[in-house]
C-alpha cells in the first residue's frame, strides 16, 4: 500500500493548484520573489497545511519554502542527512515538492536549533538578494528567524501573513464540503457524550466519549474542553487536567467539541446539559444567549470591521446588564482552530463572503456558564447558514 493510499481525505491537487496560483499571483504584485513558512502543530499552524496538505505535529517543526517561480522545497522531522529528490512535484504525497529534506530536531534540546534552517538555507541559495517573505512569524522559531537573516544580509525580508490570510480565509467549494463533515462530526461527538453521561462520571471520562467518537469518525486532532458544577455554583469549563470532578444528580456540565474532522478542517460546537430538569432561570439566560449570538450574527455582513462589531456587541450587552466581553467570542477558523478575522477592535481584517466564522459569546451570570457555539457561512449578504444541526438549547438528561 503506497503512503498516498494511507492519506486521511486528502484535498484534491485542482485545490492545491487553486491556492498555488493565487498565492504566486499576490506574490508577484508584492515583488515577493519567495515564502518560508515553519509550523508546530496543527492546532494553530495551518500554513503548512494549506500549501502542501500535510499537518505540522506533536510540535515537530515542518518547514517550507516556496518559490514564486518554482516548486517547493519542504524541511521536517526524520534521519539526519536523508534527502529526496521528488523533481516534477507530481509525488502523491509530497504535490508541488521537488526536495524533502529531514533532520532531527527538537525544541527540547537547543544545540539543533540550527538544523533546520542549514537545510531550508540550502533551499534559498539563489534568493541571496531577493525579497523573502516571512509567513506565521508568530509561529516560527527565533532560531530559525535570527539564522536566515544572519546568513543572507542582502536578501529584503518581508512580513507576508497578511498576503497568505488574504488568500487562505476564503473557502472553496470543496473546502466548504470538508468544513461540513467536521460539523457533522462534532454534532455526533455531542450526542455520543450527552448520551453517556451520567451520576458517577468525571468530566474526563465524558470529553473522553467526545474524543472517542471523534476520532472514530475521522478527527485527526482538537480539543474537548469539559467542566461541570452544582447550578448555582457556576465554573468555566477547561481542559482534562482540571477535569477530575465528580459529576451529580442536578448538575449542569458544559462541553466544547473543537476538533479538525477528514481533510482537516477545524470547526466548534459547545452545549450544556442538566442531569435533571432544567431550572426557568438558566433557560431564560439561555434565550438571551441566542438573543446576543443574533445580534452578532446580523452584523457579519462582508465589509464590515470587526470593530465595529466588537464594539457593537459590547454595547448591546451593557445595555441589557450583562458583561461586556473581554475574550475572542468571534472569529474564523480552517486549517487553524483559530483562524482570521478575529472579532474584536485589533483586527485589521474585515468579514468576508465565502468565509467560516464561529460565534460563541459566553458569560458566568444568575447561578450558570452561559454560552452557546456553532459555526457559520458567510455569503455575499452576511450570515448564510448554520452548519450545525444539533439543537440550541440546554439537554436536560434523563436521571
Amino acid at each position: 500500500m503506497s503512503a498516498a493510499d494511507r492519506l486521511n481525505t486528502p484535498i484534491s491537487t485542482a485545490e492545491l493548484d487553486r491556492r498555488w496560483a493565487a498565492i504566486r499571483a499576490a506574490m508577484k504584485c508584492c515583488g515577493i520573489d519567495v515564502l518560508v513558512m515553519q509550523n508546530n502543530n496543527d492546532h494553530m499552524g495551518g500554513y503548512v497545511k494549506y500549501f502542501t496538505d500535510l499537518p505540522a505535529t506533536n510540535g515537530y517543526p515542518i518547514g517550507v519554502v516556496f518559490p514564486a517561480d518554482d516548486l517547493m522545497s519542504v524541511v521536517c522531522q526524520g534521519p539526519i542527512g536523508l534527502e529526496k529528490e521528488l523533481k516534477d512535484g507530481t509525488d502523491g504525497v509530497w504535490r508541488g515538492v521537488k526536495r524533502v529534506m529531514h533532520t532531527a530536531s527538537y525544541a527540547c534540546a537547543p544545540f539543533t536549533r540550527h538544523y533546520d534552517g542549514t537545510l531550508m538555507l540550502k533551499a534559498l541559495q539563489s534568493y541571496a538578494n531577493a525579497t523573502i517573505g516571512l509567513v506565521g512569524t508568530y509561529g516560527m522559531s527565533a532560531a530559525l528567524s535570527d539564522q536566515l537573516r544572519e546568513a543572507l544580509p542582502q536578501a529584503r525580508f518581508v512580513e507576508a501573513s497578511d498576503l497568505v490570510d488574504a488568500i487562505k480565509v476564503i473557502k472553496s467549494p470543496e473546502e466548504i464540503a470538508r468544513i461540513r463533515d467536521t460539523t457533522a462530526l462534532q454534532d455526533a461527538a455531542m450526542r455520543a457524550a450527552f448520551n453517556a453521561v451520567q451520576p458517577g462520571m468525571t468530566d474526563k471520562e465524558v470529553a473522553a466519549v467526545a474524543a472517542d467518537c471523534s476520532f472514530r469518525l475521522g478527527a485527526e486532532m482538537g480539543i474537548w474542553l469539559v467542566g461541570s458544577y452544582k447550578i448555582g455554583q457556576p465554573s468555566g469549563f477547561g481542559p482534562w487536567h482540571f477535569a477530575n470532578r465528580r459529576i451529580e444528580k442536578g448538575d449542569a456540565l458544559s462541553l466544547l467539541v473543537e476538533t479538525n474532522g477528514p481533510g482537516g478542517y477545524y470547526c466548534e460546537l459547545g452545549r450544556t446539559c442538566v442531569l435533571g430538569d432544567v431550572p426557568a432561570e438558566m433557560q431564560d439566560e439561555f434565550a438571551f444567549v441566542l438573543e446576543a449570538r443574533k445580534f452578532t450574527l446580523d452584523l457579519l455582513k462582508p465589509g464590515t470591521s470587526c470593530k465595529t462589531i466588537w464594539d457593537e456587541y459590547n454595547a448591546f450587552m451593557e445595555r441589557n446588564g450583562r458583561p461586556k466581553e473581554a475574550r475572542l467570542y468571534c472569529h474564523g477558523q480552517g486549517y487553524d482552530l483559530v483562524e482570521r478575522p478575529l472579532v474584536r477592535d485589533d483586527e485589521p481584517m474585515p468579514i468576508a463572503a465565502d468565509t467560516l466564522i464561529v460565534v460563541h459569546p459566553t458569560y458566568i451570570a444568575r447561578g450558570a456558564l452561559n454560552w452557546a457555539c456553532d459555526d457559520y457561512l458567510i455569503g455575499q449578504q452576511g450570515v448564510s447558514e448554520r452548519l450545525h444541526a444539533f439543537p440550541e438549547a440546554i439537554t436536560a438528561i434523563a436521571v
